[in-house]
């Protein structure tokens, strides 16, 4: 081995471990987004179903409901909207990078696919709504 060659592998195993460590912050940013938003569904969803459950008390109600259930899921409501029974939420939540992931959800009471809130429809017997 030459003498003015001595060394270069040092630079080149520093420049691969740069590579890996910056793949490695990548994979672990995209990680934080995914578990993020997984968290940000599931306070939206918890959030919509206590509003939804709270619906008949009126908007304030229903909005206080989903505020807690969302917070209770590490979540922050971040919109609330009632329209009849109906309850729509947005929720956000931190990921552990910092970043923001939100999430939106909609509950309210089941409702037959062929006729209105009178009409039942038994799933079980393979009618799946589908016509």
């Amino acid at each position: 081995m030459r003498s003015r060659e001595r060394g270069s592998a040092s630079l080149v195993c520093l420049g691969v471990g740069l590579a890996l460590a910056a793949l490695a912050f990548g994979f672990a940013t995209a990680g934080g987004l995914i578990v993020g938003r997984h968290r940000a569904r599931n306070a939206a969803d918890a959030g919509a179903l206590a509003g939804a459950m709270a619906a008949w008390r009126g908007s304030a109600a229903a909005c206080a409901a989903a505020d807690r259930l969302a917070a209770a899921n590490g979540g922050r409501l971040t919109g609330c909207r009632l329209a009849g029974p109906v309850v729509t939420v947005t929720v956000e939540v931190l990921t552990g990078n910092g970043l923001k992931a939100a999430a939106g959800a909609r509950a309210g009471p089941v409702q037959s696919v062929r006729g209105g809130p009178g009409e039942a429809v038994d799933l079980a017997e393979g009618d799946r709504g589908g016509g």
